[in-house]
């Protein structure tokens, strides 16, 4: 699915010998996601590393996802490398990127390592920078063990295989073990490095970045986050990962019924995988038992349904994908009822009357959009069309401008990214992260096939928009439905 989309969307680990200056290296690296819908990946993996390698396409120059990942890797107090790719392309243009680098990053120009990858350019200098600018793990292998779950898979034949970096002590095949999380206990079956494919060994020591199979049957066991010490060797676990906040929710259901557990089987073995992904149990009267899942953004929900399909064979129906709207109630009699003040709405059905309500919140956030110059006119329209404020303006260089928005979350969910890459030739690219929730005059819009209000169709819109959308949803099932029903 990477390759036909031509994009990361699992971070992978591999380990590589470097020699340099008569002294071998073991270097340990992990190729991330750069898409905002997979930022899960990205903070996880910053948690196990020392350095980051900020790799710019000399072609296209700063996009808004460099710009994310910059200040996740810049928060977590991380030595940053930059390097400039495909300088064999004829069009590329280093000099302009390192440039926009010194401007927006503040990384000084002479710092840049200029490669390609594709022919093998410079990449040397890489791993001497590598050597050179990045500290060691700071680990002591006299110390009991400590090692951090940072990625976990589910294979059929061995159960479930963790990936972990190791802080403190060594673990070696036979070993028992215990995750901080669960508290049960494991004996270790195999353990090794990735490079990237799987090579056992028979130890690993503090510092490295291996696997670990040790006879986890079950996939919520191997919580990603989660600590893992030797039996009766208790330390104090590290800090775990903030879980990650969905931003749109869509329901899942079976095609078949009789599906129904295989389905569950292949979405608990999915979210092993990618542990961003929330779930709770749903049912419909039209659509029978099924899942309300949440994601990160509109692509996370795409990969992931891909994903169902191509690895678990599984046939789903998907709802219109939703955000998680607030409601403040009024009368103290609701606030007793529902035993809090504030209620979240995730299910657009459950959206409470206006005569209990004091005040409705939508989520926003603040999108940050970088593009040449001729298309921002277009781009300001589109904007303002879809209710956006405007923060913030600058050029990056003499053609390209980074603009800064506060969107309410719903209108860019479902259609805005693909309106902006067709107004600006592809150029645009678009970038959000979560900015709370403001008040907004929100509405619960029914759809009524032969007078009777359907649940799956119901949606919350704003009031200014309310009619438009509607029209739009029943001139498509009058074309869907055939006209004697």
């Amino acid at each position: 699915m990477e390759r036909e989309r031509g994009i990361t969307v699992k971070a992978q680990t591999a380990s590589l010998f470097h020699n340099c200056e008569g002294k071998q290296y073991l270097l340990n690296l992990i190729d991330i996601p750069g898409h905002v819908d997979f930022s899960c990946e990205v903070s996880r993996s910053l948690s196990a590393c020392q350095g980051v390698l900020l790799v710019v396409d000399a072609n296209e120059g700063i996009q808004a996802q460099i710009v994310a990942n910059f200040f996740l890797a810049f928060e977590a107090q991380l030595s940053v490398i930059p390097v400039i790719n495909k300088i064999d392309l004829k069009n590329a243009d280093p000099e302009r990127v390192e440039n926009q680098i010194e401007k927006v990053f503040d990384i000084p120009s002479d710092e840049c390592i200029k490669i390609s990858a594709k022919l093998g350019t410079n990449v040397e200098s890489v791993l001497q920078a590598i050597i050179e600018r990045i500290p060691p793990p700071k680990v002591h292998r006299k110390n009991p063990l400590r090692a951090l779950v940072f990625d976990s898979t589910f294979d059929h034949y061995r159960g479930v295989k963790a990936n972990v970096a190791l802080f403190d002590g060594v673990v070696s095949k036979g070993d028992k073990i215990v995750s901080a999380h669960t508290q049960k206990i494991y004996e270790v079956n195999e353990v090794g490095v990735l490079n990237p494919n799987e090579q056992p060994t028979h130890k690993l020591y503090a510092g490295q970045v291996g696997y670990l199979i040790a006879g986890m049957k079950d996939v919520t066991e191997a919580q990603i986050g989660d600590t893992l010490h030797l039996h009766k060797q208790p330390v104090e676990p590290l800090p775990g990962f903030k879980s990650a906040k969905p931003m749109v929710f869509a329901g899942i259901y079976p095609v078949d019924r009789s599906e129904y557990n295989n389905l569950k089987s292949a979405i608990e073995k999915l979210t092993l995988n990618d542990s961003s992904v929330t779930v709770h149990q749903d049912s419909s009267l039209a659509l029978g038992a099924g899942w309300r899942l949440g994601f990160l953004g509109l692509l996370h929900m795409e990969v992931f349904n891909q994903r169902l399909e191509q690895e678990y064979n599984a046939s789903v129906i998907l709802t219109t994908p939703t955000v998680p709207y607030k409601a403040v109630l009024s009368s103290s009699k609701l606030i007793k009822e529902y035993r809090e003040k504030e209620i979240t709405i995730i299910n657009p059905a459950q959206f409470p009357d206006k005569s209990k309500v004091a005040e409705y919140l939508e989520p926003v956030v603040l999108g940050t959009i970088i593009t040449p110059d001729e298309y921002t006119g277009k781009i300001m329209m589109l904007c303002q069309a879809r209710r956006a404020v405007q923060k913030n303006m600058m050029f990056i260089d003499q053609n390209r401008v980074m603009l800064k928005y506060l969107f309410p979350l719903n209108e860019i969910v479902v259609d805005f990214y693909d309106t902006l890459k067709s107004l600006s030739s592809g150029y645009a690219s678009f970038d959000y992260e979560d900015a709370g929730y403001q008040t907004a005059e929100l509405v619960k819009m029914d759809i009524l096939l032969n007078g009777n209000t359907l649940e799956e169709l119901v949606t919350v819109v704003h009031k200014d928009k309310a009619h438009s959308i509607g029209k739009a949803i029943c001139e498509r099932l009058k074309d869907c439905l055939p006209r004697q029903l």
